[in-house]
């Protein structure tokens, strides 16, 4: 029973949503465990170009089975739309199940999230608006409204009609909005119930067949380990784990059952919102790397920041996760680079340390510790086998690897499915 999980290593963006496309393959059963809409894996396919935020990547599979883990909350209207674009361009919907356990993100949860943010003013964690902190906020206060609720229209109404009166005292009372009408929430929620019921169920038994049938299982994870609100650069972190670990909690697959962890670099960092990243490039070359690869965020369109490898962050990620190996994808993108830079440590009050602090306000001040490499400058999109890469880029990627502590199973040079070199197998 071969269990895989796809983590992103750094700030999220590290091109889980192709490398998850590819596994998909040749798996049975794939599993989005964490986040919610506010993530987007762009997936570039015979089938076209999609951007899901909901849907796990494998629906592109004929074989696999897309499971929406207990661990995700859900936007149905999100997912409603997200479903419709893909049966447009003939992807086969009827394998997507639904969790009877995910949370569900409600008008309050988008409400709130934009009045908090703009209350924090020049504080602002950089959240994308789209309710994802106040649904897990719910979820850990017992007042949340999951999936399997819409099924019972009764109970449905029993549970948004207490807690939504709670939103509204917080609506008016704290930040002087108008409340929201709740026989019109009801309504909208009813008629997604209806859209969604076939979709919706409880999983695990759908999980356990598999595993007794020793199913390829694939545990898509969303954002990336630096953003963990536990091990990331707290409180500019997302509300789930987007850990290994979190794929376990996040999908009812027991810890014992993964066999292998795949963690997901690019060949630099980006980030999108607010909180520290050590390497940002504030240059030309920053905003070269930007335009040349296009990073900009899937969800919100935002510029991503961007900097240099950080091999002490990836360090820390491969030690939190426990990689068996790890994808280094856009590799491409330094190809007409005359040079490259990779940090390998941090300057902090005068000393020179190779772990990622805990703290924010000291991360804030490190400054990092570069090793310099030579560019290759000869494109690498057509190349499929590792040896066949330039002695420049085979040399940068042994020193990445050296310094994360773990194999390089896959290098992506495009975004299309096929530019990936497998130089060792995933599976």
């Amino acid at each position: 029973m071969p269990v895989i999980a796809v983590i992103g290593a750094q700030w999220g963006d590290e091109g889980k949503g192709k490398i998850v496309d590819l596994l998909a393959e040749k798996a049975d059963v794939v599993v989005r465990f964490s986040g919610g809409d506010n993530a987007g894996h762009t997936v570039l396919n015979p089938l076209g170009e999609f951007k899901l935020h909901l849907v796990p990547s494998g629906i592109f599979s004929p074989r696999a089975v897309a499971l929406i883990g207990n661990g995700v909350v859900v936007n149905p209207k999100v997912l409603i739309e997200e479903m419709d674009k893909l049966a447009a361009s003939k992807v086969d919907i009827s394998r997507l199940l639904v969790s009877d356990r995910a949370h569900l993100i409600m008008p309050y949860h988008l409400l709130l999230d934009r009045l908090e943010e703009k209350a924090r003013g020049g504080k602002a964690i950089g959240t994308t608006g789209k309710g994802i902190g106040p649904a897990f906020a719910d979820k850990v206060a017992r007042c949340g409204i999951r999936a399997g609720d819409l099924l019972d229209r009764e109970y449905f109404w029993e549970r948004l009609s207490n807690v939504a009166e709670q939103k509204n005292n917080i609506i008016t009372r704290v930040f002087g909005e108008t409340p929201l009408s709740v026989d019109d929430i009801y309504s909208q929620y009813c008629r997604y119930a209806e859209r969604l019921a076939p979709h919706i169920r409880d999983i695990l038994p759908v999980l356990s067949a598999a595993m007794g049938r020793d199913d390829v299982i694939l545990l898509e994870g969303a954002q990336g380990t630096m953003l963990d609100p536990d091990f990331g650069t707290y409180p500019y972190t997302t509300s789930s784990s987007p850990t290994g670990g979190g794929g376990c909690l996040g999908s009812g697959l027991g810890a014992t059952c993964i066999k292998s962890i795949l963690g997901v670099y690019k060949a630099y960092c980006t980030r999108v919102g607010g909180g520290p990243l050590p390497t940002e490039l504030h240059d030309e070359t920053g905003k070269m790397i930007r335009e040349l690869a296009h990073e900009y965020g899937t969800t919100t369109g935002r510029a991503r920041r961007c900097g240099w490898f950080d091999a002490v962050a990836a360090r820390f990620s491969a030690r939190i996760n426990g990689f068996t190996g790890v994808a280094i994808t856009r590799l491409d993108v330094f190809d007409t680079f005359p040079e490259m830079k990779i940090c390998v440590g941090y300057r902090l009050d005068g000393q020179t340390i190779d772990y990622f602090p805990s703290s924010v306000a000291a991360l804030e001040k490190c400054q990092p510790v570069y090793e310099e490499f030579p560019g290759w400058q000869s494109p690498t999109v057509d190349i499929r086998q590792y040896d066949r890469l330039p002695a420049a880029a085979r040399r940068y990627l042994e020193r990445i690897e050296g310094l994360i502590g773990s194999p390089i199973r896959l290098v992506s040079v495009g975004k299309e499915r096929d530019q990936t070199i497998i130089k060792k197998p995933v599976y």
